[in-house]
């Protein structure tokens, strides 16, 4: 849910507020999840770097406009040697925002920053770029994309099912430590324990069902509220939520 800043807050920290009453809109914090791309090297580096300019002559736009963060934890770097890597990436038009893996004292002004934290990975194909001058083919079927993904077994700690193209259904519960991602709203049955993220590209109208409200973390369209801030007296109850506005609401499903 947002943070809000408030001006007795800000009396706290910078005493001559107290005395400037302004009609400025309080500060508002809001968190969005995003899906970034993850580069792990290994060694022999110079091998693998090889590896990287091909993948960029198939697919010259692979990077372009999208996070990325670089994960050198099978690496063993020193200071100059990490500095050596970010200038081949920034070569390659390979913008970072974050590091993975890297001793806290290797990284200093101008750096990316450490990240922490980050949830299991899947592997990404890119397709290759179409050579010049080649002869367009003849357009393929294309079949109609499903609207509902629906899981009849539960959900185990530490799965993370993506569906982006419509609602999730969970027939029995979502574990502690798993993670449901949809385009759309999401649907379970039993108790749900583990990460719900509906309205995952973009849809405030998506609503998060649930038999039982157990879970770490809820969000739609990018608007996350953490088991801390759910209210306790729904916790344990077959509930709904939705997005009102700039507040996560839920209420108990009657």
């Amino acid at each position: 849910m947002p943070h809000w800043l408030t001006a007795e807050w800000l009396a706290l920290v910078k005493p001559a507020a107290r005395t400037q009453p302004s009609s400025r809109r309080t500060i508002r914090v809001r968190g969005r999840s995003h899906t970034a791309l993850v580069l792990t090297p290994e060694p022999p580096l110079g091998a693998w770097l090889a590896d990287l300019d091909a993948l960029l002559q198939r697919s010259p736009a692979a990077f372009a406009g999208r996070l990325a963060l670089l994960n050198v934890s099978a690496l063993s770097l020193s200071g100059p040697d990490l500095t050596g890597l970010l200038t081949e990436l920034r070569a390659r038009d390979i913008r970072l925002m974050g590091i993975e893996g890297a001793d806290p004292s290797l990284l200093g002004p101008g750096l990316p920053p450490l990240i922490k934290g980050g949830g299991p990975t899947s592997i990404i194909e890119f397709s290759e770029a179409t050579p010049p001058n080649t002869a367009p083919s003849e357009p393929t079927p294309v079949p109609q994309p499903l609207s509902t993904l629906q899981l009849e077994n539960p959900v185990r700690s530490g799965q993370s099912v993506v569906f982006l193209d419509g609602d999730v259904t969970v027939i029995g519960s979502v574990a502690s430590g798993a993670e449901i991602v949809a385009g759309g709203s999401i649907h379970v049955y039993g108790t749900l324990r583990g990460r719900a993220i509906a309205g995952a590209v973009g849809d405030a109208r998506a609503r998060i069902f649930c038999g039982k409200l157990e879970a770490e973390l809820l969000a739609i369209d990018g608007l996350y509220k953490a088991a801390d801030a759910m209210d306790e007296h729904l916790r344990g109850q077959a509930v709904q939520v939705w997005l009102e506005g700039d507040v996560l609401k839920t209420a108990p499903l009657h």
